[in-house]
């Protein structure tokens, strides 16, 4: 593992009166003037910007006036469900008398508006149904529900294929045409912004004239959930909306789902963060649509009932248990299949099957396998019928989804079909394709990448100084954020003394540290450690990445160093 120097720019800008470390912090992550720290709602792209919004509204004030049976069709992943929560309660707010969901099962139907769903939706007799987190790629799905008479709005934001879907309006930042600036909303993001026009619209034509107006900040809490657990950019705009989010949660105000959730996890909802949302409430909300139907997981988002929240967050945590454990009995697998490989001759892309494979886990299979040998990775399971599912995750500067484009074309018959982003991509293809798709994207992968790419890489933001391990420096630094995806929180590294070491739940690193002039005693933890090398007591020095953490015990707050990555020096 390579630690270097995250880039700064040449001439730092001006931040207000910001600490010189936090004004570097930011100008690092791209942040070019104060208004950009500006977390305020005010400070929102203006949902006008969206291409096709006047339409969308149109169709919903159409739908509300006449009292149609609104039906939106979500994904199955944590965007996909807090984007059909949002848009769920979100109409219920602002006047729509007949509003449901239907979330495809990913083991029978797979994802997004097919005409199988379309036929499953008809059931219920919707006048107009609504993506969320889909749709963009549904060509035959909207048809089929255009065909049976239905008005379609598609809401959604992953990339487009060639040919977008004939419905009466799209609603995606990243559909050709579209001059939002913001390419990086989520799902749930979009669905939100529409709801914004909508209320808009509603108020110019005297809806509340004679009564409150709806407050669709309520659904913020949401919005940040589903954002950050899509691993969407945390540019300006998305950090708004999840600032706000969880400043709705740490106030107690947000959905008894949420609270629920939160407290099965044993977390105080007054000291979350957005790590948090990713790596707490994302997983747990998650293990529904891996395991089993993501409709539990909406339903808890949905419910008022306390009582019933408690009860289905314990049902979702005791699925990400069996998610926790079917995952690493994959990697076992996973590992036993490259173990025996030399490193030179390793794929520079990576394509893993195991015909008994779980379809739900197999994302973040490839997530773990992309991490350990730092090059992009395609997972695949046996989806029936001859063919393979696959997920995907990729390394910085490899866009998985424009690369499985280049292999479609140059073998037009061997991909059934893909989708996704830079980062990630899902595709289905049959069974017998598999060896000559793994050469395929092997060989696009090296046209792309060299050597040199596949060496895991960190970014520190420099080395602390000895004054600076203290309290209010991680308070104020866990404060700056919200942090994520393309908006990284604050990496240091550094040389330490090893004091005390021992291993705690199996696999994490309980250190005591002494900083290198030997005067600070820090206490810090790493996760997932390798258990051939640690714990060793011939060790006395180590080089660590580190993030500066407040760590709460029995009322106490200390510092901790959150360790990225450790090695003996």
């Amino acid at each position: 593992m390579r630690i270097d120097p995250r880039p700064l720019p040449a001439v730092l800008p001006f931040l207000g009166e910001l600490p010189p470390l936090l004004t570097r912090l930011y100008a690092a992550r791209g942040v070019q003037s104060e208004a950009e720290l500006d977390k305020s709602l005010a400070r929102l792209i203006p949902y006008q910007q969206l291409k096709g919004i006047d339409a969308a509204v149109d169709l919903l004030v159409t739908a509300l006036e006449q009292r149609q049976r609104i039906l939106i069709v979500g994904d199955f992943d944590a965007d996909g469900a807090t984007a059909s929560t949002v848009g769920t309660l979100g109409l219920r707010l602002l006047g729509a008398a007949h509003v449901d969901y239907l979330v495809p099962n990913r083991f029978e139907y797979g994802y997004g508006l097919t005409p199988e769903i379309v036929a499953v939706a008809l059931q219920r007799q919707p006048q107009l149904l609504i993506t969320v987190d889909n749709g963009i790629s549904s060509v035959e799905g909207v048809a089929a529900a255009k065909a049976a008479g239905l008005k379609v709005l598609v809401t959604d934001h992953h990339l487009p294929g060639d040919e977008l879907p004939a419905a009466d309006a799209i609603v995606n930042p990243n559909q050709p045409g579209c001059e939002f600036p913001s390419k990086a909303l989520a799902g749930v993001g979009v669905i939100f912004y529409v709801l914004m026009a909508l209320r808009a619209r509603l108020r110019s034509l005297g809806w509340y004239e004679n009564k409150p107006q709806p407050n669709i900040g309520e659904l913020l809490d949401l919005v940040a959930l589903g954002s950050v657990a899509d691993v969407v950019p945390l540019d300006a705009n998305n950090r708004i909306l999840v600032y706000q989010g969880l400043e709705r949660i740490r106030a107690g105000r947000a959905r008894p789902g949420i609270k629920a959730i939160l407290e099965v996890a044993k977390r105080d909802h007054a000291r979350i963060t957005s790590t948090d949302l990713g790596f707490i409430l994302g997983p747990r909300l998650n293990a529904a649509g891996r395991l089993d139907d993501m409709s539990l997981g909406i339903e808890c988002l949905l419910t008022t009932d306390v009582a019933a929240a408690r009860e289905m967050a314990a049902q979702l945590d005791g699925m990400n248990q069996d998610r926790k454990s079917i995952e690493q009995g994959m990697q076992r697998e996973a590992l036993a299949q490259l173990k025996d490989l030399p490193v030179e001759s390793m794929p520079y892309g990576l394509c893993l099957f195991d015909p008994e494979w779980h379809q739900g886990v197999i994302g973040i299979l490839a997530s773990r396998m992309k991490e350990r040998y730092f090059r992009p990775t395609i997972a695949f399971a046996d989806a029936g019928d001859g063919l393979l599912k696959g997920s995907g995750r990729s390394v910085p500067g490899f866009h998985i989804r424009d690369a499985l484009a280049v292999v479609a074309s140059q073998h037009p018959t061997l991909i059934a079909k893909y989708g996704g982003h830079a980062m990630a991509a899902g595709l289905t293809l049959p069974e017998a394709n598999f060896p000559l798709f793994a050469e395929a994207f092997d060989a696009e992968v090296r046209r792309q990448l060299r050597e040199e790419d596949l060496t895991g890489r960190l970014l520190s933001d420099g080395t602390l100084a000895v004054e600076e391990f203290h309290l209010e420096l991680a308070r104020a630094l866990r404060n700056a954020g919200p942090w994520g995806q393309h908006f990284p929180e604050p990496l240091f590294h550094g040389v330490f003394q090893l004091v005390e070491q021992r291993v705690v739940g199996e696999r994490h690193l309980k250190v005591v540290l002494k900083s290198e002039c030997g005067s600070v005693k820090l206490d810090g933890i790493a996760f997932g450690i390798d258990r051939e090398i640690w714990p060793n007591p011939t060790i006395r020095w180590v080089e660590l990445a580190y993030k500066l953490d407040v760590n709460e015990f029995r009322g106490q707050e200390t510092v901790q160093l959150m360790i990225a990555h450790i090695e003996p020096r």
